[in-house]
Order: structure tokens, then C-alpha cells, then sequence
């Protein structure tokens, strides 16, 4: 499947002008970028790597402060017809060394304090089938309601409101995946379908060799988003980041399904 991907962003920086940024597609087996452009008037660029090796992250130097930004990708993703139910995990000691920082706790993802809840609920399950009754219950228990969540809450504020953004869907999902013992990331993303239209956060996880989207808000699909970063939780991967404050101007994604021969 293509998609077409058109992103503006425009801000006001404040003291240091200098931002982080992370709105590239990624380069990635399961996803080609078939064209690419970049309008960053006023910026000097350097890019670095980002976490895992997935994407990288945008160092722009401006000289005025007054940023704007316009990317637009044409991006082929590779169908995923794998069932989850149908995957295995794999045993803690099988694990690449890079996968295994993925079962532990992390700022936004407490997992240590959802190890007996997950032993109670999805105890009598396996591997993806586990994996899938939790995207599934994530799914019911949990209401999208945006201004619920902050730049602070954490999984366990959202579980105890049981509502929240993408964001909050894919930490309740990764929390809850590592107290199961199944390495889970966060991952940002541009998917087809979500409302409002904005950036986008999935989770992934880690069964029979290989990392498995998973949205649990039910907008896309597996073959629907293509993946700009990763990371343990919402704080690895964040879109935009200054040293100062930063005004809004403009923001708006658009994610469109090409129509293919």
C-alpha cells in the first residue's frame, strides 16, 4: 500500500534557537520511501540517529525565530497479514541485546506495578494471543477523549482514568506488554484514518523475531502507518523538542491511501 504524507509546522522559538526534531519516515525493510521533500527556509541541519537505530532525529539551528517546516513523502508499505494470535514470544534468554531494554519499566511505563494484574487477567494466555487480549481489553476499557492527558501522566494516572489520547492507549499497551514478559516500544507514526489528524502513536511489540504494530485506539491497521521513531515511551520520540519555550502557529498532517495500479 502507498501513502502520501504532507506536513507544516510553524513556531516561534524563544532564546536558544535551536530545535530537535523528528518527522522524517524512517528507512525501513517493511516501508520505502518512494519520494521525499524537505522546505526548511533559514535552517542549518545536521542529523544524528535515532533510538534503535530507527529514523533519526533533525538537529535545525535557525536565525531568526520564527520557524516554519513543510515535508511531504510518498511512503510503500509492505502488507502485514500476520495474525498476532497466531505469533510465539520469545524466551527472556533468547532475546537480541537490543530488544531486551524493552521488557523493563520506563518513565511513562511503569510496568513493575501491572505485573499482577496482567497475571490475573491474561495469565491463561500465550505469546500474541496474549498480546492480543490486551490491545483488545486497552481497546474496550478505555474512552479517546483528548485534554484528558498531559505531558506528565503517566500509565498509571490512565489506568485509573481509563481515558486518554493515542499517546496513553500506546503506553497502557506497552505497560501492560512488559509485565507480561513480551518486549513492547512506543512508536511514532503517520497513519492512515486518524482523527483528528496528527501526529500518531502506536505501540510495537516483539514476537516470533520481529517487531508487530499494534494500536490499540483502533484507527489503523498494521500496514497503515509508516513509522517515524521508536522509543521506551513518549519521551524518546517526541516530534519537536527546544532548549526554551515554543509558540504555535501552525500544525496540520495530512495522511492520505493512494490509489495504486
Amino acid at each position: 500500500m502507498q501513502i502520501q504524507i504532507d506536513v507544516a509546522m510553524e513556531y516561534e522559538l524563544s532564546g536558544d534557537l535551536r530545535a530537535c526534531l523528528a518527522f522524517e519516515v524512517a528507512r525501513m525493510p517493511v516501508q520505502t520511501v518512494l519520494s521525499e521533500e524537505l522546505s526548511f527556509p533559514g535552517a542549518s541541519i545536521t542529523r544524528v540517529a535515532g533510538e534503535s537505530g530507527v529514523g533519526q532525529r533533525m538537529w535545525a539551528s535557525l536565525q531568526a525565530p520564527r520557524m516554519s517546516v513543510r515535508y511531504s513523502a510518498k511512503v510503500e508499505i509492505a502488507a502485514d497479514t500476520t495474525r498476532l494470535e497466531d505469533l510465539p514470544s520469545t524466551p527472556r534468554h533468547a532475546l537480541p541485546g537490543e530488544v531486551l531494554g524493552f521488557l523493563r519499566p520506563s518513565r511513562y511505563c511503569q510496568s513493575d506495578k501491572f505485573i499482577g494484574f496482567v497475571t490475573r487477567r491474561f495469565g491463561h494466555l500465550d505469546g500474541g494471543a496474549k498480546v492480543a487480549a490486551i490491545r483488545d481489553w486497552v481497546g474496550r476499557e478505555m474512552d479517546y477523549v483528548p485534554g484528558t492527558s498531559d505531558a506528565n501522566t503517566t500509565v498509571v494516572d490512565t489506568f485509573a482514568a481509563r481515558a486518554g489520547v493515542c499517546r496513553d492507549y500506546a503506553h497502557m499497551v506497552c505497560a501492560l506488554v512488559r509485565a507480561a514478559d513480551i518486549p513492547a516500544r512506543y512508536c511514532s507514526v503517520y497513519g492512515v484514518g486518524v482523527e483528528p489528524p496528527d501526529f500518531h502513536a502506536i505501540a510495537q511489540v516483539f514476537l516470533d523475531g520481529r517487531w508487530h504494530n499494534v494500536d490499540a485506539t483502533g484507527m489503523c491497521r498494521p500496514d497503515e502507518v509508516a513509522v517515524i521513531s521508536v522509543g521506551r515511551d513518549a519521551c524518546d520520540v517526541a516530534f519537536m523538542e527546544t532548549l526554551d519555550p515554543a509558540g504555535l502557529y501552525e500544525q496540520n498532517v495530512s495522511v492520505m491511501r493512494l490509489q495504486t495500479p
